[in-house]
């Protein structure tokens, strides 16, 4: 194995001049002729450099550090998609940690975001209204920044002292609420999600706002805010008989879950009853009958994050509040 004691006895520069030539440094900088001598060197005898050596040096990696609940989602892989690209564009790689809508286990990979030294931290989405839990993730994004001086933005509402991306999420929801009832759509139920998933609570409370006075919420049913979870929701109200003109879920994945219920139980969709959901993600090209949703630019959300992480304050956030009611199938 070809160490860095070898590219500089080969450069016949000492071992820290080929340190800081190669791996850079804070305070000292290598005159050219030398640097370009000892990359000569490492070139030629196929030297890799070490991550973790070039880390210390610098005080942070080329590494963005990325955490998203989960990955199987195409909510969460649309905005890691976005991620990615911007990343790759400033010349830096995505280490992934999936969090698994878990928010101590999101605590734990912002620690280690800060012990990889990461130039920059995208948390993706999950939060609970858990104060302790909150307060726990705040201080543990204090330390990365403090260790690190890099940035952190968060896609998901602004509960943190950190720059956040929220999507539309009440706007959203309560133009599809009008638009439902501009179809003369009257009865209406919702599958919540977690009753303390912020993104959830956001959504319900929207889709709401927007029927007052004009539709009526004959049922609400919690469920996990994933397409199994969706299932288990619609599952649940249908055994109680409830036949609603809509069934809203508030998010794609568990509109999906209630599609795939209505079908095993022999509950016609849209003619016995109707679906929509929220994201627009891109399996549902897939899903007969067509969704009817709210899209939201889940990949340019993730690369508006990669430019706030990494420190760029020109950063404009106003595309994230872009939404758009897309009436399909589901509800006609």
């Amino acid at each position: 194995m070809v160490t860095l004691s070898d590219v500089a006895k080969a450069a016949g520069v000492s071992l820290s001049t080929a340190s800081r030539a190669i791996n850079g440094s804070k305070d000292r900088t290598v005159n050219p002729d030398l640097r370009e001598r000892v990359m000569a060197a490492a070139a030629e005898l196929r030297y890799a450099p070490n991550a973790a050596a070039q880390a210390i040096a610098r005080g942070r990696s080329t590494t963005l550090s990325l955490i998203v609940h989960d990955i199987t989602d195409p909510y969460f892989s649309s905005v890691a998609a976005g991620v990615s690209r911007a990343a790759r564009a400033a010349g830096s790689t995505v280490i992934l940690g999936i969090a698994d809508h878990d928010l101590a286990q999101t605590i734990s990979l912002v620690e280690a975001a800060r012990s990889h030294r990461s130039q920059g931290l995208v948390i993706v989405g999950g939060l609970r209204a858990n104060a302790d839990l909150l307060l726990g993730l705040q201080s543990a994004i204090d330390d990365y920044r403090r260790s690190t001086g890099a940035g952190v933005a968060l896609v998901g509402q602004g509960v943190l002292d950190v720059a956040a991306i929220a999507p539309a999420n009440r706007e959203g929801s309560a133009a599809l609420a009008r638009a439902l009832v501009g179809l003369g759509h009257r009865t209406y139920a919702i599958l919540t999600g977690p009753h303390d998933h912020l993104t959830a609570r956001d959504r319900a409370a929207g889709f709401a706002e927007g029927l007052a006075g004009t539709g009526e919420i004959v049922a609400r049913v919690e469920g996990d805010f994933t397409r199994d979870g969706g299932y288990a929701a619609m599952t649940e109200l249908l055994s109680d008989g409830a036949r609603p003109d809509v069934v809203f879920a508030v998010n794609d994945v568990m509109a999906v879950g209630a599609l795939a219920a209505a079908r095993d139980a022999g509950v016609a969709v849209p003619g016995d009853v109707r679906v929509a959901g929220f994201d627009d993600i891109p399996t549902l090209r897939d899903i007969v009958p067509s969704l009817t949703t709210v899209r939201v630019p889940l990949e340019r959300i993730g690369e508006i994050a990669v430019s706030l992480a990494l420190g760029e304050a020109s950063t404009d956030v106003s595309a994230t509040q872009e939404y758009e009611v897309v009436l399909r199938d589901s509800t006609l």
